[in-house]
């Protein structure tokens, strides 16, 4: 699986919390769903290109 989140800005934006490994994976497979759905709904509105409203 390619890994689309950046451990250090999730690190630097929980700064005041730890971070276990496991929520990495979890969180990679959240935004992973939400791009597939983001394209699904481009794709269904006939559009090649996916926008904000996508989401």
């Amino acid at each position: 699986m390619t890994n689309l989140i950046v451990k250090s800005a999730v690190k630097d934006k929980l700064s005041d919390m730890n971070v276990s490994s496991d929520f990495y994976d979890a969180l990679d497979e959240d935004v992973s769903e939400l791009l597939e759905n983001a394209a699904q709904r481009a794709d269904a509105n006939e559009r090649k290109t996916v926008q904000a409203r996508d989401l």
